[in-house]
């Protein structure tokens, strides 16, 4: 699989893993948007989340918790943040692994119209 998030999850690909646990992996995003820009992802490969199954509903909350726990290690859970799910192209998803962009550190504007 030509996956770089897979590569990620398995080693072969450095990133500067904020937190991982069985099911998830987080890591800083190397282009970030806000001053705390980390990508959630499964460890399983799932393209988008147009193909979570029911039997991936659990690694979907697994994802949420884990951007609870980092915002609160990161200090921002109090101020706020963002949680990002792009899905296909007119959602703007580059990467065809399920991730979740946890964005704070700073007030956030509005989402665009």
């Amino acid at each position: 699989m030509d996956c770089i998030f897979c590569k990620i999850v398995e080693g072969s690909i450095p990133s500067s893993k904020v937190y991982e646990n069985d099911s998830v992996v987080a890591f800083h995003d190397i282009q970030p948007a806000a001053p705390v820009h980390i990508l959630i992802i499964p460890k399983k490969h799932i393209a988008t989340m147009n193909d979570v199954a029911p039997e991936d509903h659990g690694l979907i909350g697994d994802i949420f918790a884990a951007a609870r726990h980092i915002a609160q290690e990161l200090g921002i859970a109090e101020d706020g943040y963002r949680l990002v799910n792009n899905v296909n192209s007119h959602g703007g998803q580059v990467v065809y692994h399920l991730h979740v962009h946890l964005l704070g550190g700073k007030k956030l504007g509005p989402l665009p119209a």
